[in-house]
């Protein structure tokens, strides 16, 4: 099913990004996978579209979980 007047499928997940040795977060929505399979501490990658200054989205990359002590601080 796709969200009214928007070019994504729903329901969709909305998630808080921790990169790798930053004390940042990025905000985003994960893609590629089903919402109810997504969780904590899971490796993802940016998806670009074609022009985008944003990527679309995010999908898993398939890596090893991050350990939970690696982002608990920017929860």
């Amino acid at each position: 099913m796709k969200a009214k007047n928007v070019d994504i499928e729903v329901p969709y997940v909305y998630v808080h990004i921790a990169l790798d040795g930053a004390d940042l977060a990025l905000h985003g929505r994960i893609g590629g996978i089903p919402y109810d399979q997504v969780r904590m501490g899971m490796r993802v990658e940016p998806v670009w579209t074609e022009g985008g200054r944003h990527p679309d989205h995010y999908r898993p990359t398939g890596e090893p979980d991050a350990d939970y002590d690696s982002y608990r601080e920017l929860l």
